[in-house]
């Protein structure tokens, strides 16, 4: 009954409705000492469950990254006793009227049991194994060795599980197995989506466009899942690797096919890439963990970064932040040693947050996102790390359906400085990171500044020379 009666109402007096409902059968529930009602009213109502696009089913509440409480009401519907009808009676409750709303446990920054290592010695291996510990997964590396995948044995602290395995293993290199996460925040709609190329100059309205297109270029990505079947992809120069364990949840593919479309979206499609004629190269090292964010494990990155060194990639793009990691960094500094340029979202967790790594390693290339107007994304990360910005606000780029809407985020600004740092590669810049932040249009302070770093991308120049 409820449910034909919500259905008819609109958005706001379906709210209304449900708040009345609440209020009124959370005291007789009290009473009873938690009587087993079946309330679907969340059938007839809103729906916080949708991905960011609002043309995939399900995903992650809005923004589809964000975090939301056990306590949701789900569409399947609930059984209500007393301690949830009064979160939900909280929930309406006008604020400044009762208790305050306890802020949601912030997601977890590593796998609870595990540690990873590289350099593993068979003498190694079985001190772990004396020690409790158990190799669970060891993968070969193209650039030497092997990464193994350590469980610490039963009941123990992580903290101290790692002072174990080091004086178990002092040859091997081991740290947590760490998460990073895409960065990437809901926008609406809004103004001309258009500009962001033209900010920051890309020759792609210039006579010469077709030498600035990508043609013979191999662009590395990694990020969540990815639309291949998407119409900006029709050109077929996407390849998509899944590295993450099959057993696993897929990530959510807003995400990493907004990203992909910025970098090679077809030139006659309706989110036209920055190089539509280069090869990219996405490997999918992600998987939707229970707090339906999106994370990849550093065992797994680790992994991505190894195979895209072995497909001869020149730039490697990473919209994705997470925390300091020992192997992580090592991998990145073989990487650049190899000569493979990489770039980095700064992260959007603010101003005053701690550095977001990949993107604090002196061998990447950090970018910050600025809006159409030139001014700093209000949540991008900054620093002495910070690199050069780029825009990063109200980028319009493919949705993970079809069509295209805008994204905001450092994500969204990290494939205009890997473009570039793509073309500037093809014509033999020695030291590309040194030409970009040279060409730099500075903003803010003088010089480099934590905020902008040398200042906005300036992609004029970068072809025909």
């Amino acid at each position: 009954m409820y449910e034909v009666v919500i259905a008819s109402l609109g958005f706001f007096a379906r709210r209304l409705v449900v708040a009345a409902l609440i209020v009124s059968v959370a005291p007789v529930a009290d009473r009873l000492g938690g009587l087993d009602l079946a309330l679907h009213v969340a059938q007839a109502g809103d729906d916080d469950g949708g991905d960011d696009d609002g043309d995939d089913g399900g995903g992650g509440g809005r923004g589809g990254f964000s975090d939301r409480s056990g306590d949701d009401v789900r569409r399947s519907g609930r059984s209500l006793g007393p301690g949830f009808l009064r979160t939900l009676r909280d929930r309406f409750r006008p604020r400044g009227s009762g208790r305050r709303a306890v802020a949601a446990a912030p997601l977890p920054t590593r796998v609870a049991n595990e540690i990873v290592a590289i350099g593993l010695t068979d003498e190694n291996t079985r001190a772990l194994e004396a020690a409790g510990f158990t190799v669970e997964d060891r993968q070969a590396l193209s650039i030497g060795g092997s990464i193994a995948l350590i469980r610490t044995p039963d009941g123990s602290n992580l903290d101290e599980a790692i002072v174990a395995f080091r004086t178990a293993a002092p040859g091997a290199n081991a740290d947590f197995n760490h998460y990073y996460r895409p960065n990437q925040d809901a926008v609406e709609c809004s103004g001309n989506h258009c500009v962001a190329p033209q900010l920051v100059g890309w020759p792609n309205a210039a006579p010469d466009a077709a030498s600035c297109s990508g043609e013979g270029l191999t662009l590395g990505l990694i990020d969540t899942a990815i639309n291949p079947d998407h119409a900006t992809f029709s050109h077929g120069r996407l390849e998509v690797v899944r590295l993450s364990d099959d057993a696993l949840p897929e990530s959510n593919r807003q995400h990493g096919t907004a990203v992909a479309a910025l970098l090679v979206g077809a030139a006659d499609s309706k989110t036209p890439g920055l190089l539509p004629n280069a090869r990219l190269i996405a490997v999918d090292a992600f998987h939707r963990g229970e707090r339906r964010d999106d994370r990849a494990e550093a065992f797994d990155l680790i992994r991505a970064l190894d195979h895209l060194a072995s497909r001869d990639v020149d730039v490697i793009n990473l919209s994705l932040a997470g925390p300091e990691n020992a192997l992580l960094k090592d991998m990145v500094r073989q990487l650049s040693e190899k000569g493979i340029v990489l770039v980095a979202a700064a992260g959007n967790n603010g101003p005053r947050a701690a550095p977001s790594y990949p993107a604090a390693y002196d061998e990447v290339i950090a970018v910050t996102a600025v809006d159409r107007r030139k001014r700093s994304y209000r949540r991008a990360g900054q620093g002495d790390h910070i690199d050069i910005a780029a825009p990063g606000v109200d980028v319009w780029t493919a949705a993970s359906v079809s069509g295209a809407r805008p994204k905001t985020g450092t994500s969204f600004a990290a494939p205009f400085v890997a473009s570039a740092a793509a073309l500037a590669r093809q014509n033999a810049v020695p030291d590309v990171a040194v030409h970009l932040t040279n060409a730099a249009e500075d903003l803010g302070e003088p010089g480099k500044d934590p905020v902008f770093g040398w200042g906005l991308l300036n992609a004029r120049g970068l072809c025909g020379s």
